[in-house]
C-alpha cells in the first residue's frame, strides 16, 4: 500500500498535468496552435533543463575554479547539434512549409557591455535565464528573488533605451551568408569540437581523467529513497535542449528566447500602474516591439514559454522526488546578491540582445557572428562574478 508521502507528490503531479493540459487546451482555442504548441515545448524544456540539471552558470564557476568542464562540453555538443538542425533549415527558409528565420544580431558596444555585465549577473543571481526559470519553478527562494530583479533590470534597461541605443554598433554578420551554408556549419562544429577537446585537455591537465558527460548520475540532488527517476546524463539534456530549441524554429518561426519577455512585463506593470507611458520610451520605438507591447501577454511566444518552462520544471521535480519548499527565504547577503545579480542579468540582457539562449545558443547556432563574439565578455563578466560570491556568502 502507498504510504502519505508516495501519494502527496502523486496527487501534487496530477494536479500539474491537468492544469499544463487544460492551459495548453484554452491556448489552442483562443490563440490557436502555435500558442499552445509553444506552451507544451516551453514546459518540455523546463522538464529536461531540471530532468539533466542543466546549467550555464555553475557550468562556467566550475571551469573558473576547479577547471572541471563537463557543464561546458555539454554547451559545446548542445550547439552543435542545433547548428547541423538550424542551418539547413534556415538556408531553405522555411520547414514543412512554415517560414523560418534565426537571430542575427549587429555587434556593437552595448552586446559587449551587456553581455559583460550579464556574466557577473550570472554567477551573483545563481543562475542565467533558462537556469533562473527551471530552478524556480523547482521552489528555490533564491531564484524567485532573481527572477523579480531580472524583470526589474529589464525595464530598467528598455527605460534606459534611448542612452545606450546610440552606442556604436557593427551591421550584423551572417557566417552562412558571407561563407556558405555548408562551409559555415562545418566551420563552426570544427571550432566548437576544438574548444571541447581543449576543454577536456585543461581538465586531464588538472585532474588525469575528465567527467564523462555521457553518464548519468548515480542518484539524484536531493532525492528520496525510492525516487520515481534519475537524472539523465549531460549529453542526453544536450541533445534534447538542441532538438526542442528546433521544434521551437519551427513552431514559433524563430529560436528559442527567454529574456525578450521581461522587459515587456516590467513596461506593462509600470503602464498598468500609471507610473509612465512605456510607449514614449525609445526601446519600444522598434516596430516589432512596439507590437509586442500593444498585445496582450497570452499572446507573446516568449511569454508563454517562459511560463512553460517554470511550469514543466515544477512538474518534473514532483516526479523526480526532488522538488523544494519556496520557504524559508535566503539569508541577507545570498538575498542581496540575487537581487543585484538579477538587476546586473535583466540590463544586461537587453543590451546584449539576448542571455545564453538566444544570444550564445541561438546565436551561433543561426550562423550568427554575435553568437561567438557575445560569449567572449559573458566568460569576462562571469570571472568578476565568481570573485565577488564570497563577499556574499555563496559558496565559491
Amino acid at each position: 500500500m502507498m504510504n502519505r508521502a508516495m501519494i502527496r507528490p502523486s496527487l501534487s503531479a496530477l494536479s500539474l498535468v491537468a492544469m499544463i493540459g487544460a492551459v495548453g487546451a484554452f491556448l489552442v482555442d483562443s490563440q490557436g496552435w502555435r500558442q499552445g504548441g509553444l506552451w507544451l515545448i516551453g514546459a518540455g524544456l523546463g522538464g529536461v533543463l531540471w530532468q539533466s540539471s542543466f546549467s550555464f552558470a555553475g557550468a562556467y564557476r566550475l571551469v573558473l575554479t576547479e577547471r572541471r568542464t563537463a557543464g561546458l562540453r555539454a554547451q559545446l555538443l548542445m550547439i552543435a547539434v542545433a547548428t547541423c538542425l538550424f542551418l539547413p533549415a534556415l538556408d531553405a527558409g522555411s520547414v514543412f512549409g512554415q517560414p523560418v528565420r534565426g537571430f542575427v544580431f549587429p555587434i556593437g558596444m552595448a552586446l559587449v557591455v551587456g553581455a559583460f555585465l550579464f556574466g557577473i549577473g550570472m554567477q551573483l543571481g545563481g543562475g542565467c535565464g533558462s537556469g533562473t526559470l527551471y530552478a524556480a519553478g523547482g521552489g528555490a527562494a533564491r531564484s524567485w528573488l532573481t527572477l523579480g530583479s531580472f524583470v526589474m533590470g529589464a525595464t530598467v534597461a528598455a527605460w534606459d533605451g534611448e542612452r545606450w541605443l546610440a552606442w556604436p554598433t557593427l551591421p550584423p554578420v551572417s557566417l552562412p551568408a558571407s561563407l556558405g551554408m555548408w562551409p559555415s556549419m562545418a566551420g563552426s562544429v570544427a571550432l566548437l569540437g576544438a574548444i571541447a577537446m581543449l576543454a577536456a585537455w585543461i581538465e586531464r591537465a588538472r585532474h588525469g581523467g575528465i567527467q564523462a558527460i555521457s553518464t548519468r548520475p548515480a542518484s539524484g540532488t536531493g532525492a528520496p529513497t525510492g525516487a520515481r527517476f534519475r537524472p539523465w546524463s549531460l549529453a542526453v539534456g544536450a541533445v534534447a535542449l538542441a532538438a526542442l530549441n528546433f521544434l521551437t524554429l519551427i513552431v514559433a518561426g524563430r529560436p528559442w528566447a527567454i529574456t525578450a519577455a521581461f522587459p515587456l512585463w516590467g513596461s506593462k506593470a509600470i503602464d498598468t500602474a500609471g507610473f509612465d507611458d512605456p510607449t514614449f520610451w525609445a526601446f519600444w520605438d522598434d516596430p516589432t516591439r512596439t507590437e509586442a507591447l500593444l498585445r496582450p501577454l497570452i499572446s507573446d511566444r516568449t511569454t508563454i514559454m517562459d511560463v512553460g518552462v517554470i511550469a514543466g520544471a515544477s512538474l518534473t521535480a514532483i516526479l523526480a522526488g526532488r522538488a523544494r519548499p519556496v520557504w524559508p527565504p535566503p539569508r541577507l547577503r545570498p538575498a542581496l546578491a540575487s537581487v543585484l545579480g538579477g538587476m546586473l542579468l535583466g540590463y544586461g540582457a537587453v543590451l546584449a540582445t539576448g542571455c545564453n539562449i538566444s544570444a550564445f545558443f541561438g546565436g551561433i547556432a543561426s550562423g550568427s557572428l554575435h553568437g561567438w563574439v557575445w560569449i567572449v565578455p559573458a566568460l569576462a563578466g562571469n570571472w568578476v562574478g565568481v570573485r565577488l560570491r564570497p563577499w556574499f556568502r555563496l559558496t565559491p
